[in-house]
């Protein structure tokens, strides 16, 4: 698994930040670059996207490998602290995580199995859920369904950013050098073509979604945001097709530590490199304790 570091690496106070289901770990630059100096802040290509490898079996591509994985990474970086960013799946990932954390003392991953020793307790912080709830409209996912997959190739970068600016419009307004950075590292250059970054097969179990597996699957998310043993702020693009109004409601009132910020004129899902919207999850992440 590949990560973008960012900080003081001795510094154990840590912000995992992870990403949407077809992004990198590059969406957070801008994010990563505002709280470098508070945290250590690791950003990684969850697998089959951007730098990390591709899986063997397509099937593996769901959120118990993404959880794993994750679980390993934060062996890796040894938080003292851990703090937690998650823009979609990246949310659902930090949601499968805690609820891990939930039913356990600690994350203990195996990290004898990996040479590292014994686990220490790694205490949650904050998590911020970027436009993702327990409850998934079907119908959002089914849109993200028509594009996911795609064999998509341009002979020239700016096609590419024209498609990125087409099919991500619900990112809401962004200057050139914002279209820009959302398209360089999700359409890498190869042998002079432009590209998509990732496994084109992690569309197939993302394919085999029905309202009955979504459904299965809300019940143990709800489960994990009830139990849910830190401060969350959720964060909601106004005219989101993912997460909807009545959810993020419900996650209100079912968890009294969680607080929601909207943004209008975005959907799903805000990029986090607009000023406003760094500026909500870095006052929340830094807030004093509550």
């Amino acid at each position: 698994m590949a990560y973008w570091e960012w900080g003081d690496p001795d510094n154990d106070r840590v912000l995992v930040c992870v990403h949407g289901l077809t992004r990198t770990g590059r969406d957070f630059d801008a994010l990563a670059r505002a709280l470098s100096r508070e945290y250590r802040v690791a950003c990684p290509d969850v697998v089959g996207r951007g730098r990390s490898d591709w899986l063997i079996d397509p099937a593996g591509y769901a959120i118990p490998q993404y959880v794993a994985d994750l679980t390993t990474l934060v062996a890796r970086l040894r938080p003292a602290r851990l703090d937690w960013v998650g823009t979609s799946m990246g949310g659902l990932i930090g949601l499968g995580l805690a609820g891990m954390a939930a039913v356990s003392p600690a994350l203990r991953p195996a990290r004898g199995a990996l040479g590292l020793g014994a686990a220490p307790d790694v205490p949650l912080g904050r998590m911020v859920f970027n436009d993702i709830g327990p409850t998934l409209n079907f119908d959002g996912l089914a849109r993200i369904g028509t594009y996911v997959g795609q064999d998509l190739s341009f002979a020239r970068y700016e096609q590419a950013v024209d498609y990125v600016r087409t099919v991500s419009a619900a990112f809401g307004p962004h200057d050139e050098a914002g279209w820009d950075a959302l398209t360089r590292y999700v359409f890498p250059e190869r042998d002079g073509r432009w590209v998509k970054h990732y496994d084109l097969r992690l569309a197939q179990p993302f394919a085999l979604q029905t309202p009955e597996a979504t459904a299965a699957a809300e019940a143990l998310l709800w489960q994990a945001w009830d139990r849910l043993p830190v401060p969350a702020l959720i964060l909601r693009g106004a005219q989101s097709d993912i997460l909807t109004p009545e959810t993020a409601q419900r996650m209100l009132e079912r968890n009294p530590r969680a607080r929601l910020v909207e943004f209008d004129g975005v959907g799903h899902a805000p990029t986090l490199r607009a000023d406003a919207q760094i500026a909500a999850v870095r006052d929340f992440l830094l807030a004093a304790s509550c």
